[in-house]
């Protein structure tokens, strides 16, 4: 069985400079405070825990993001299937990003990265994303999807936020 290709050539960009012709996103929020609150972060992330907590269901055969793992997100009628492409797993930064496979309605790449500063004790959410339309409707909706794709980020950065935390 071969491995069906993404629907994008610039695998892996969300880690370094976006390529042109798509739309950007770079969003980044304070979400907890201190070296617990990193580790209760970065697994929410890393379990598929923010895409649930955002209102979208998850189709995964693994508990947890794991590179060239598929799966598929669904938001009411819309089916989001996706592909891991890599994984971080460093002591003070963790996360994923997955690109989108055939019949999900973009193209492109989005990542999650939550960091933890050892002086400051903060812990951030990183979201940075590059998406084309990758269907007519789409295309023909591009004003609406640029406001859910707003909308759906915001609430995965209040997914994330460890309750109770003060700065």
């Amino acid at each position: 069985m071969t491995e069906e290709p993404l629907t994008y050539p610039e695998v892996g960009c969300t880690s370094g400079e976006l390529p042109a012709g798509y739309h950007h996103v770079r969003e980044s929020a304070v979400v907890g405070l201190g070296r617990a609150e990193f580790s209760t972060a970065a697994d929410t992330v890393m379990s598929w825990g923010m895409h649930r907590r955002a209102g979208l269901r998850v189709r995964s055969a693994a508990e947890t993001a794991v590179a060239g793992q598929d799966a598929t997100f669904g938001f009411g009628p819309v089916s989001i299937p996706v592909r891991v492409v890599y994984v971080v797993d460093e002591p003070d930064r963790r996360g994923f990003a997955y690109g989108t496979r055939r019949g999900h309605p973009e193209c492109g790449e989005e990542s999650f990265i939550v960091t933890f500063d050892e002086v400051s004790k903060q812990v951030r959410l990183d979201i940075t994303a590059f998406s084309k339309p990758g269907t007519w409707w789409v295309r023909l909706g591009a004003p609406i999807g640029r406001l859910v794709q707003k909308w759906v980020t915001r609430r995965y950065i209040r997914a994330v936020i460890v309750k109770d935390f003060t700065l």
